[in-house]
């Protein structure tokens, strides 16, 4: 079934909708949020309380792009919750590895990557990830992160360039 029909379905439907599309999302949203965050704890959270809001507001989603709804909502939450611990960029990545659910586990990373990647900012995380590992387009991450994709592509080629930066000083 395709997304668009889980999205109606979401929409109007009930427990078992919600259950069909944590079993969909869940697992990604707690891989995007983890990355966000650097806690694979938090990010559980996040996403448990990502899934209550979406299915108390699923009459108001549009039905169109249930995948781009619930990152838009994920990276809210993960934001708010960055700025409850008035920290926006948080020491170390390299925790990630050791966590039961590896941000990262499709592709090989080393800890000159991590380290650069510690010394972006969460929303840069956040962008890279969306277009990197979840391949999302310009235009969904327009939705997501509440942008214009023609500003969200110039700062994915800024994070890109600052990214190069710090792995060619270390």
């Amino acid at each position: 079934m395709g997304e668009a029909n889980l999205g109606i379905r979401f929409a109007t439907g009930g427990e078992s909708e919600l259950e069909e599309v944590i079993r969909a999302y869940g697992e990604k949203l707690i891989r995007y949020a983890t990355s966000i965050l650097k806690n694979h704890h938090d990010a559980e959270d996040i996403v448990q309380g990502v899934f209550c809001v979406a299915y108390q507001k699923r009459r108001s989603f549009d039905g169109k792009n249930l995948s781009a709804w619930l990152y838009k909502i994920t990276y809210h939450f993960c934001l708010d919750q960055l700025r409850k611990r008035k920290v926006l960029f948080i020491s170390d990545i390299s925790n990630v590895k050791e966590e039961t659910v590896d941000p990262f586990a499709d592709v090989s990373i080393d800890d000159d990557l991590l380290n650069a990647l510690n010394q972006l900012t969460a929303k840069e995380r956040a962008l890279l990830f969306g277009r990197i590992m979840d391949g999302f387009s310009y235009e969904e991450l327009a939705e997501i992160h509440g942008r214009s994709s023609a500003a969200l592509r110039k700062q994915y080629e800024r994070t890109k360039k600052k990214l190069a930066d710090y792995l060619s000083a270390g």
